[in-house]
Parts: structure tokens; sequence; C-alpha cells
């Protein structure tokens, strides 16, 4: 079975403080064998990027609405008259707040769901194939 990547390397903002932010280089990642996900590698001043793995689902909505909770958060808003996607980060090793263009963002995101519609991830893992078989021993 084909599957299709898409991936767009983007800048982001890593907010320090309310008056301090650095730019971080990252790597928006979807693939349709792994159709609920999207993965980002923010590549900072280490040997290898920092990689995150969360739902689609909680992106597509981030960038029109508050959403998420735990280990990932994601908001629309402006800053400086420019709308910018939050990204609030959790985990045992830190916390990291990033900021990403909307418009960058929401095209990427368009790409992957022109490539697997909302509402047709299951049909790209085989789930009913699978479940069609085992019913039918």
């Amino acid at each position: 079975m084909h599957h299709t990547v898409v991936e767009r390397e983007l800048e982001l903002r890593l907010i320090l403080s309310p008056e301090r932010s650095i730019p971080v280089q990252a790597r928006l990642g979807y693939r349709s064998d792994d159709p609920y996900a999207v993965h980002v590698g923010f590549h900072i001043n280490s040997q290898s990027p920092v990689h995150w793995t969360f739902a689609r689902d909680l992106l597509v909505e981030g960038v029109f609405r508050p959403c998420g909770h735990g280990d990932v958060r994601v908001w629309p808003t402006k800053v400086d008259g420019r709308s910018v996607v939050l990204m609030a980060l959790s985990s045992p090793d830190g916390d990291a707040l990033l900021e990403a263009p909307t418009t960058q963002v929401s095209a990427w995101l368009e790409r992957t769901l022109r490539v697997v519609p909302p509402g047709t991830e299951g049909r790209q893992l085989g789930i009913d194939d699978a479940l069609d078989q085992l019913l039918a021993q």
C-alpha cells in the first residue's frame, strides 16, 4: 500500500518570557500510515531534534479555539497584530511554549486533510477490513 508524507519546515518562536523569545527551526510531519497523528521535530541546540507526537485533530482545532489539556495544549492568539498558534508542551524533562505562524500551520494542515480527509483515518489503517476478517471467522 502506498503511503503519503506531508512535511513542512518552519521557524517557530520559543517563548522564554513575555519580553523574550528565540527562533527554533521545526519540521511538521504527517504520514498517511499514521493518520491520527502529527509529528513535530524541534531543532534546538543539540545533536538530535526533540520530537513530539500528538493528535492531528488537536492541532486542527487549536488553530480556531483553545483545546487540549495535560501534556499538549494549543490555542490561537494575536501577537503584534500577527495571527499565531501557541503550543504549550509539558513533559517530565520540562515545559515549552512555542509560537507558530497561523498561515503556515493552516496551509500545512490543509495539505494533510486533502491526503486523509477527517473521518477517513480508520480506512488508512485497515481496521474495518481486519475487523471484518476477524468476525467472519
